[in-house]
Parts: structure tokens; C-alpha cells; sequence
């Protein structure tokens, strides 16, 4: 198949079907996923530290993606064109923002590798060693 642009459904999909997963409601419904009770995949409210810079109006989608270290994040967002995005909010906080509205800008191939990395990072050890066994070389 070939790869195409993500989308939010393939967030919900790729997230869900990483081992030992569970989904849970944030306190506004909001949806985030777990593995081994750490998130590594979670829908952000309304929050004042992302919002439109010109008019000041909270970003509604945004999505927090753990990542699995400081230099990693720094990949992700040293590019302005990037669609991921930090805040001071997250400074040396393990993870990456991006927007719903955004996520086309990036490959479903580089969305599922983001997803298996963001719950690499917060398995267990014998989770992800298992994980890795079996999926890559």
C-alpha cells in the first residue's frame, strides 16, 4: 500500500492497536492512551499556552505525543515548517504537539513510527523488548 498523508482516525487506530493499550477519558472526555497506566498518546483541552497567535483563540486540537528524549523532541520542532510544536509549558518535558488540523503534513509511515516510538518510551522494559523483538530487525 502506498503511504499517503495521516489523519486523526489513524491516530485513534495506530495508538489503540500498540500491546497493552487501554484508552481512557480524560476529565472533558477527552481521549488519552496508556500503556501500563503512563500516557503516551493524549488529546489536549483548550489550554492558553497553544493558541492562535494573532487572535488569541485556544487551539482545540492539539495532541501530545511523548517522545523518547530531549534530542528527539529537538528534531521534531527545530524546523518552523514543521507541524510540531512545543510551548514553555513543555520545556524538558519528554513529548512534541501537534495540531489535528496539521497531521496531513506528515506521512501515516512517519505518524505510526512517532505513535510505536511515544509508547516505546513509556512501556516497561519488558514490553518494549518484546515489542522490538518481534517487529524489528
Amino acid at each position: 500500500m502506498a503511504d499517503r498523508p495521516a489523519r486523526l482516525s489513524d491516530v485513534h487506530q495506530l495508538a489503540a492497536a500498540m500491546p497493552h493499550t487501554r484508552r481512557i477519558e480524560g476529565p472533558k472526555g477527552n481521549p488519552i492512551y496508556q500503556v501500563g497506566g503512563k500516557s503516551f498518546v493524549f488529546f489536549r483541552t483548550p489550554q492558553p499556552d497553544a493558541a492562535d497567535p494573532d487572535t488569541g483563540e485556544r487551539y482545540f486540537d492539539v495532541i501530545m505525543i511523548w517522545v523518547e528524549s530531549e534530542s528527539d523532541k529537538l528534531a521534531l520542532v527545530e524546523d518552523p515548517q514543521s507541524p510540531f510544536f512545543t510551548t514553555d509549558r513543555f520545556d524538558e518535558h519528554p513529548s512534541v504537539l501537534i495540531r489535528a488540523s496539521r497531521l496531513g503534513e506528515i506521512s501515516r509511515t512517519e505518524l505510526a513510527e512517532l505513535i510505536q516510538d511515544a509508547w516505546l518510551s513509556r512501556a516497561s522494559k519488558r514490553r518494549a523488548s518484546e515489542w522490538l523483538a518481534a517487529h524489528r530487525p
